[in-house]
């Protein structure tokens, strides 16, 4: 029976795709190297292990909604759900690479999106948690395995990577989801003062905000 054992070796940017993509580069060996494997559909449980690294104060402000407090942070800092992914892995004898396409979502309301954004520099410490079938041949024929629940690979993503890949899609920009009657006034209130774009509206509600702040001051 097949023992698979995986690892990932490297991220990119992907330049062309219909959303922000990150690709990770896997790393599939079957050892030893008896079977001949023709083909595993791989899934994948990606998760942020935000323990295992440290955080600028500002990073701690920007961290402040999913955590709280820093003083608290050793009860309230957890691991975190990033995203899933399935990848169907061609035959192979020994070992092979793959790659795994990871769409990236602006979506403050994520978790994974908000603190990715939160970061400023290092690396994201990332977990993949590995399930799936696997195909393979062997002198009885063709049989079918699952993958043991306790294969994963650890991967330390620098953050660069993830704001390489929202910047070269949304250049110079974030996503903010209100509700419906919410953006029906700021509507109103960007055609009654005349305002080209969304920049102009919020920048005009800041502005008056600033302004009343300093009257009741």
């Amino acid at each position: 029976m097949p023992e698979l054992d995986f690892r990932v070796v490297c991220a990119e940017v992907v330049k062309y795709a219909a959303g922000p993509t990150i690709m990770f580069r896997l790393e599939v060996e079957n050892s030893p190297a008896g079977e001949q494997i023709k083909a595993v559909m791989l899934r994948a449980q990606i998760r942020i292990e935000a323990l295992q690294r440290r955080y600028s104060d500002e990073e701690k402000l920007r961290l402040h909604d999913l955590f709280g407090n820093a003083d608290r942070w050793g009860k309230t800092v957890r691991s975190l759900l990033w995203t899933h992914a399935a990848v169907t892995v061609p035959p192979f004898l020994g070992e092979c690479t793959v790659e795994i396409p990871i769409v990236c979502t602006y979506d403050f309301d994520v978790v994974g999106a908000k603190y990715l954004y939160a970061l400023e520099t290092g690396e994201v410490p990332l977990l993949f948690l590995f399930s799936g079938t696997v195909l393979y041949e062997n002198e009885a024929g063709v049989q079918i395995s699952q993958i043991s629940w306790e294969k994963e690979a650890s991967f330390r993503l620098p953050i660069r990577i993830w704001k390489e890949t929202m910047d070269h899609y949304f250049p110079n920009s974030a996503w903010l989801r209100i509700g419906k009657e919410v953006y029906d006034r700021l509507y109103a209130f960007k055609t009654q003062n005349g305002m080209i774009g969304w920049d102009d509206a919020l920048q005009g509600l800041l502005e008056l905000a600033g302004d009343r702040e300093h009257v009741e001051c």
